[in-house]
């Protein structure tokens, strides 16, 4: 049995994302903050990939067990719990800061703790959509919620470089404090009951609860073809998403418009692509409209590797923006859709943790930047990339994911 939305899930939808959004604008004003003050205050790849690692191994290896939390426990709560830790220990670090005591330590210490409670957090909120929103407006929502995400993270990276500029990043670690406690304030206003197995008494330990969760997984052979294709992916993906800054800075310029046109041009495209999506979803399948999103993805990062002026390496990430909502949307639609609601923590963390594949993509490229260049990089990336959704649109386990047994 799962939980039923209620007749006012539109107005309940709003208050969710919305506390979600304004959350995530917080904590993208620190990203971009500490990835630019270590980019432009080091220029070194090493210092970069040592702050992907603390910023994404935590909650990558958190997430994998707070699926089972996610599963016992009510997900409003557990979000709740996850932002007022990150917003305690962001305070503390602005504080240091503001006192004069600026330390890549201090930056790496609380980068770990808020990473960490972001994985107990990342599972909760993907399982808690499907309890507020009708199955069949999810991939409407979803849409509409990517590009809701990517104005949050489209106003981010200007208001980052202006408060680093004028007023240094103890203001920024206090704003971040700001929206992670306004988000708390508005999921105490939803009105969302707790799913059935949370209601239930829990019969079975934590540990089978986990189990039963990673047996689930490897019986279902749609899933299991989709997180090992979504491994290949993020290590392939992690040039992109963490050495463009530095790219830029090498390439083109280290003034700080340059390293805000590059994300106000990605998150532009991610704008209208989330908010596209909801509009036209893609192909009746949706493994091949996630499959043909990557074909493009992986031209695309060939071509930012291939640019040769700083405009058109734009018009190449402003276009990577537009495409991404098409490869992420239909695949966490489809999960909410077809895994049991009991299931749906377990599941989302277990996929959530091939972005694992990241970091470690970094310990690999991050060092590899200093002796070639990220053109390069990009360029065989963006080959791979190509490469990868030949053999997803030649899955038959992910192109007839109807025929599966859930």
């Amino acid at each position: 049995m799962e939980t039923t939305p209620s007749p006012s899930w539109k107005k309940d939808t709003i208050l969710f994302l919305s506390s979600q959004a304004i959350s995530l604008f917080g904590s993208s004003l620190v990203s971009y903050a500490i990835l630019w003050y270590i980019t432009l205050s080091t220029n070194s790849g090493i210092m970069l990939m040592i702050s992907t690692l603390f910023g994404f191994l935590p909650q990558l290896m958190v997430g994998i067990f707070a699926g089972v939390w996610a599963d016992r426990f009510p997900r409003k709560y557990l979000i709740m719990i996850a932002d007022l830790a990150i917003a305690s220990a962001t305070f503390g670090l602005a504080v240091l800061f503001w006192q004069g005591h600026e330390s890549y330590t201090a930056i790496f210490a609380v980068s770990f703790i808020r990473s960490l409670f972001t994985g107990i957090q990342t599972p909760a909120v993907s399982a808690l959509l499907p309890q507020i929103v009708p199955k069949d407006k999810l991939m409407k929502v979803n849409g509409i919620n990517l590009g809701v995400e990517s104005v949050m993270l489209l106003l981010a990276p200007p208001l980052s470089a202006l408060l680093l500029s004028y007023a240094g990043l103890s203001l920024v670690f206090f704003l971040d404090v700001l929206t992670a406690l306004t988000a708390v304030f508005l999921l105490l206003r939803l009105k969302v009951s707790a799913h059935v197995k949370a209601r239930e008494k829990q019969t079975v330990s934590y540990r089978e609860d986990l189990l039963q969760g990673l047996r689930y997984v490897g019986k279902n052979r749609f899933i299991l073809s989709l997180i090992l294709s979504r491994l290949s992916v993020y290590f392939l993906v992690s040039p992109v998403a963490m050495l463009t800054p530095l790219l830029v800075a090498r390439s083109y310029g280290e003034e700080y418009w340059r390293l805000t046109l590059n994300e106000v041009s990605f998150f532009g495209g991610h704008i209208l692509g989330g908010f596209l999506i909801a509009l036209w979803p893609g192909f009746k399948n949706r493994t091949r409209t996630f499959g043909v999103a990557l074909l493009l993805l992986g031209i695309l990062t060939s071509g930012m590797g291939l640019a040769t002026t700083f405009w058109l390496y734009l018009a190449f990430i402003a276009v990577m923006g537009l495409v991404i909502p098409y490869y992420h949307t239909p695949i966490t639609t489809l999960l909410q859709e077809v895994v049991p609601e009991e299931k749906l923590g377990r599941v989302f963390s277990l996929v959530n943790a091939s972005a694992a594949m990241m970091p470690l993509g970094m310990l690999i490229f991050g060092p590899l930047s200093d002796r070639v260049t990220i053109e390069q990089l990009l360029l065989v990336c963006g080959l791979l990339m190509t490469l990868q959704s030949i053999l997803v649109l030649r899955n038959r386990h992910l192109l007839s994911y109807k025929n599966q047994t859930f």
